[in-house]
Parts: structure tokens; C-alpha cells; sequence
């Protein structure tokens, strides 16, 4: 039966990290991936950023109005495609439901203490293998005076819960990072704020995660959950069914497809972001950013330097929008006015679907009325960033150790 077994579903960056963490306390553990190794997961192509910044949860106030205007903009940074599925209407409800500033109050903390534990495991992590770990902070870009303003009042915010935050003009943000030319009127610097490359740090989990004994099964996608007397006892796909003794469903946007299969109906929609990866742009800054109205993030790794937007929540579906793609690449020139639309001929744009709940919040913890299944998904776009708290919080749970702080909050249960 394999009772003594640990089996995670999802190879992304919290199945790896859930993986390692677990296998470091001790546990046997089996992790099955959708993907061969090698493949582009949401986890490879994002922005590599570490951001106890975000503390401000997506559903927000302003964002429903925000979402409206956007709607009608083939460019814009956040789409919803109409469609006729009950999910996406309960989602969206809800999504309205948390836009407030109660929600905002009651979440930020939370937040605030996931990015910065995950920010130290980072860092301890790096300081046994490199995977590209800068931390130097990051600069959130404002072109306009509104868009400065609004951001300065985030700034406030961050203050009033003790994390460091400082409003510059725009000399004040070319010092701080002189090797790239800006047409801005301010920035926010969060210096707490780390970047990464992706493909180096999962490399790097990976290897830590075989390297403590787990074992990878790639190419098998888990499609049912078999339960038996109140408990998980297994998980099945087209042709293979692996026991267990626990189970963590870490399977990014498909997590709630396969946790209905025990009768949980988690509110999860897939917001397909992308991005596109500069090998040999014509300046490269030293810190990373985001250009604030236009919702860009901005990553140098390595050498090359990664565009990277958009949030379109129109199911699993990993096709390329043109349109969506024009956006992010429109908006760079206004920023950062040396580059050009030129120098994105014949970049080959990438794409991924991140889990994201309508609070912003992620799902970890215990299934309800099933105590040896664990969810942890919903990450929306702080999946890289909340990776290793995730991976250790997983670890807790499974040893029945109580986590760093409470995680009532992140409860699978919460929406009923």
C-alpha cells in the first residue's frame, strides 16, 4: 500500500518545493509532472521575482473598474474572455465580493510574512548553490505623475506594516540603476524586493529534490483522486494508479479539475500571462521593475533581460494572443526609450497559466474531510516567489508540525 509514501501532483515550482522539503524532513517521497523533464511550465518563463512588495492582494479596490475599462483594449493588461461556465460567473462574484479594503486590511499581513519567509529560505537556499539570486531590490517605474501618486500611497501602506519602501524622482532612480536609460516621472524602490532565474532555481530544486532520495515520475497527467473509508488512497491516471499513505495536490491551474473528483469545488481560474526573453537587449539594468500603469514586470538574468505582463483568464488554453503580446511590447519604448520594437524581432513570445483565486490568496492546507490530502495552488503571480515557504509549509503539515505563523487564511475550505 505504501502507507509510509508521500505522492505530490505537479512538477511547477510548489509541487518541486513541496517535494525537496518534504524529502529534507524525512519523508519518502513520489512527485508525478504533467510535463517531460525539460518542458516550459509556468514556473520556467515568468519574471523570477521575490516580492514582499505584493503585499497587496489582487482583488482590490479599483480593480473591478480597472478590469472593466481593459476589457475593451485587445492590448491591455487584463482580460477576461466571456464565456458560458458557471465556475468563471462564481469566481468573478467573489472576486467582487473581496474587492475592498477590509479584504485588503485583513490580507496584507499575511502576505507580507509569506514573501519574507520565502525571501529567507530563498536565501538560504543560494547560499549552498547559486541559481542567479540578486537581491537588491526593485523599482516600480511611474511615467506619469498619477501613476507616481498612486504608488506613493502603496509606499504609505508598506510603511504602516514595517516594510521599507521610498518614493524617488527620477535622478534619485537612475542612480540607483545608472545602466539603463528611463523616461519616467518617479519610482517606488522596495529594497527588500529579489530576483532570480526560473530555470535556474527549479533546475536546482530538482537536483536537491533526487539528490535526498525523491523520485520523479514525468509525463503522467493524474486525473482522478480514489478515496476509501474518509481517507485518499490512491491517485490515478489514464493507465497508472500510485498508493500512498498522504497526498498534495500541487498542480497549478488544473488543481481544481482534479480536487472536484473528492467534491471540493475550489473557485480557480487560469490567468495566462507571457513573456518575452531579450538575449541581447541594448541596455540592461541592474535591478528589476515594473512599469506601474502598464503592468510590466522586468527581469535581468544572466545577461539577457525578460519582458513579462498580462493577466487573460480564458481557461486552460495556452495559445498566443498577438494582440496581448503587442501590449507588453508598446509599452517598453515609453519606459525605457533606448529600446525599440526592432529589438524584439523575432523573439518567439512564451506563455503560462497561473492559479489564481478571486482574493488573491493562495489555497494551503488540508482538504476538508480528508486529513491525509494537502491543496496548495492559487498562487496567481507570486507562484515563484512563494515557492519555498509554500514547499515548507507543505513539509509542516504533512509532519503535523505547526507552522511559522497561523495559516487560517490560506484554508482550501474557505469559499464552502
Amino acid at each position: 500500500m505504501n502507507e509510509d509514501r508521500v505522492v505530490i501532483i505537479g512538477g511547477g515550482v510548489i509541487g518541486l518545493c513541496s517535494a525537496y522539503y518534504a524529502a529534507k524532513r524525512g519523508f519518502k517521497v513520489l512527485l508525478i509532472e504533467r510535463e517531460m523533464p525539460g518542458s516550459d511550465n509556468c514556473s520556467m518563463g515568468n519574471a523570477g521575482m521575490v516580492v514582499p512588495s505584493h503585499f497587496t492582494p489582487l482583488a482590490a479596490p479599483g480593480m473591478m473598474a480597472k478590469g472593466l475599462r481593459w476589457m475593451f483594449n485587445p492590448e491591455s493588461p487584463f482580460y477576461v474572455r466571456p464565456r458560458v461556465d458557471f465556475g468563471l460567473a462564481r469566481w468573478g462574484w467573489l472576486f467582487y465580493r473581496h474587492s475592498n479594503e477590509r479584504h485588503v486590511a485583513a490580507s496584507r499581513e499575511l502576505l507580507r510574512d509569506l514573501n519574507l519567509e520565502s525571501r529567507r529560505l530563498f536565501t538560504e537556499l543560494a547560499a549552498d548553490e547559486d541559481f542567479g539570486l540578486v537581491k537588491r531590490g526593485l523599482l516600480m517605474l511611474c511615467k506619469t505623475q498619477k501613476g507616481l501618486d498612486e504608488e506613493a500611497k502603496v509606499a504609505a501602506e508598506a510603511h504602516e506594516i514595517s516594510l521599507r519602501a521610498e518614493v524617488l524622482n527620477p535622478a534619485a532612480t537612475a542612480l540607483l540603476d545608472p545602466a539603463i536609460t528611463m523616461d519616467i516621472a518617479g519610482a517606488v524602490y522596495f529594497p527588500d524586493d529579489c530576483h532570480l532565474s526560473p530555470e535556474r532555481f527549479m533546475a536546482s530544486i530538482r537536483r536537491r529534490f533526487l539528490e535526498a532520495g525523491g523520485v520523479i515520475e514525468s509525463g503522467v497527467c493524474i486525473n482522478a483522486i480514489e478515496t476509501r473509508g474518509g481517507k485518499v488512497v490512491a491517485v490515478k491516471g489514464d493507465v497508472r494508479r500510485f498508493e500512498g499513505g498522504q497526498f498534495v495536490v500541487a498542480g497549478g491551474s488544473w488543481s481544481a479539475n482534479l480536487l472536484r473528483s473528492v467534491g471540493l469545488r475550489l473557485p480557480l481560474q487560469a490567468g495566462k500571462g507571457y513573456s518575452l526573453t531579450l538575449p541581447k537587449p541594448p541596455e540592461l539594468p541592474e535591478l528589476c521593475s515594473i512599469f506601474a500603469e502598464a503592468k510590466v514586470a522586468i527581469t535581468p538574468m544572466d545577461g539577457i533581460l525578460r519582458f513579462g505582463g498580462t493577466m487573460e483568464v480564458g481557461g486552460l488554453n495556452l495559445s498566443i494572443n498577438p494582440a496581448r503580446v503587442r501590449g507588453i511590447i508598446k509599452s517598453v519604448n515609453a519606459y525605457f526609450p533606448k529600446f525599440s520594437l526592432e529589438d524584439f524581432e523575432g523573439v518567439k513570445p512564451w506563455a503560462g497559466l497561473r492559479p489564481v483565486s478571486p482574493d488573491g490568496i493562495p489555497y494551503l492546507g488540508q482538504v476538508p474531510g480528508l486529513p491525509n490530502l494537502v491543496a496548495a495552488c492559487g498562487h496567481g503571480m507570486m507562484g515563484l516567489s512563494l515557492g519555498p515557504v509554500s514547499g515548507r509549509l507543505v513539509a509542516d503539515l504533512l509532519a503535523g508540525d505547526p507552522p511559522f505563523r497561523p495559516i487560517e487564511g490560506l484554508s482550501p475550505g474557505r469559499f464552502g
